[in-house]
């Protein structure tokens, strides 16, 4: 095994190693960091619109919007919660936690879609989102930004676990000032009984759309999870790790969608009516508080990629790649960012476009993944069968079963306007998309009723 001893006590050093269990003496934190872990990614614009899409897209009312923001993202964070509380028991990345439900060789098609979601498809997302707000702060044009942005990115992501901990932590202290300060003045300034054209309409389907909008984005999360608890001290409580991190991923998913959802009739009531929802947001603000806040904006992007690119580069490492270096992690990472900067460089071109599709993307696979892991978290109560995760031989065919199943089942029920709309919304609009609650129900039942016939089978 790769590893420095005195690691734990470095901030700008390169993490060694890969996805290897982290060993006894390089254990070092406290759960209570995991709340600015995770609140510190979500305190960007990209959340904030997921709270606009409830009005704009989903024909919500604000109240409707909200109940759908709170639920959504209760059961996205308390799923978030019991993976990460699993983290210091195991002392492995999440993907690599994951082949105990799928088997080293089944593990590779949901390590696979993470790798491309987060390391791909975030990635971009997020990073045009900040360079877009800092085109608007200076003038300067937005490619330029963007070189910027993905340099710092991906230095800190490079250095890996220690600086991205400290990172967050100084970005969540900045964050959290200028985005609550901004979200306070723009409820005072929106009117929840308001409806805009098209609002209040959305009845039971716009609900469920908007329910899994949420739940997609907030539970992207998950498959990060055990990433940045897996250095904890084994002995951590961990109900006080889950705890840590579902609460900071609650908190501020939440406070930034409903701030979303309100920007919309704030606007409205002051004039605004800019197709570019982040100019509509900033231009409720004062000036000075709408520059800042284009600068949070940017920052938060680049804190949420950070553990893009880091967990992007561990789900790649788990796809099964024998990678012996000692920067194996970090040299995945720089090219993960390189490839990452070509993808947003020709998003900026249409960078609003099918946003609320790669929303429902997500939940599409995260749904019937979670419903899986999370059964065989259940059913492996006590601590885990580490020895399995590195054995090529170990086989269980109930999970990738189960998560197929999950999904392909789910295809009827698309209601994805930018991607496919199934044959039941088609016949019956009014029911929304309901794919995520059925692929997360299916795939986690049939995983129950599986378990005992294919689970710990060596080939």
């Amino acid at each position: 095994m790769t590893t420095d001893r005195d690691y734990g006590g470095k901030v700008v050093a390169v993490e060694p190693g890969g996805n290897e269990p982290i060993p006894a003496a390089e254990r070092h934190g406290r759960p209570g960091q995991l709340f600015w872990t995770w609140t510190s990614p979500n305190l960007e614009f990209a959340t904030v619109f997921v709270g606009v899409l409830a009005i704009e897209a989903f024909g919500l009312t604000f109240w409707q919007a909200v109940l759908a923001i709170v639920l959504g993202n209760a059961l996205a964070s308390l799923a978030h919660g019991v993976l990460s509380a699993r983290g210091p028991a195991a002392g492995v990345p999440q993907m690599v936690l994951g082949r105990l439900a799928f088997g080293y060789r089944g593990n590779v098609l949901p390590a696979g879609l993470m790798t491309i979601t987060s390391g791909f498809g975030w990635f971009a997302v997020n990073s045009v989102s900040a360079s877009f707000a800092l085109s608007s702060l200076t003038g300067w044009p937005a490619p330029l930004w963007l070189v910027v942005v993905v340099v710092v990115q991906i230095a800190v992501a490079f250095f890996g676990h220690n600086l991205v901990q400290v990172f967050e932590r100084f970005a969540f202290q900045v964050l959290a000032v200028v985005f609550v300060v901004g979200g306070i003045v723009v409820l005072v300034n929106s009117d929840p009984t308001a409806v805009p054209d098209g609002g209040g309409t959305g009845g039971v389907g716009g609900f469920l759309l908007m329910l899994g909008a949420v739940f997609g984005y907030t539970a992207g999360w998950t498959p990060y999870a055990a990433d940045y608890t897996r250095y904890l001290p084994a002995g951590t409580p961990p109900r006080r790790v889950g705890l840590a991190a579902g609460l900071g991923m609650f908190t501020s998913t939440t406070l930034l969608m409903v701030f979303g959802a309100a920007s919309v009739s704030a606007a409205a009531a002051v004039g605004i009516t800019s197709d570019n929802p982040t100019t509509a947001y900033t231009g409720v603000l004062p000036a000075v508080l709408a520059g800042f806040t284009l600068l949070a904006i940017s920052v938060g992007a680049v804190a949420a990629n950070v553990l893009n690119v880091y967990s992007g580069a561990m789900a790649f490492l788990s796809l099964g790649f024998t990678v012996s270096m000692r920067w194996a992690r970090a040299v995945v990472a720089l090219a993960f960012g390189v490839i990452g900067f070509v993808i947003a460089l020709i998003a900026l071109g249409d960078a609003a476009a099918s946003y609320e599709g790669f929303l429902l993307v997500i939940v599409y696979w995260i749904g019937p993944w979670l419903g899986v892991v999370l059964v065989d978290q259940y059913l492996r109560r006590g601590r885990p069968s580490t020895e399995l995760l590195y054995d090529r031989g170990y086989t269980n065919h109930a999970g990738l079963i189960a998560m197929v199943v999950g999904i392909v089942v789910s295809v009827p029920l698309f209601a994805n306007q930018q991607l496919f709309v199934g044959l039941v919304p088609a016949a019956f609009p009014g029911v929304g998309d309901i794919a995520f609650l059925v692929g997360t129900a299916l795939a986690a039942g049939l995983y129950a009723l599986l378990f005992p016939r294919f689970a710990g089978h060596r080939g």
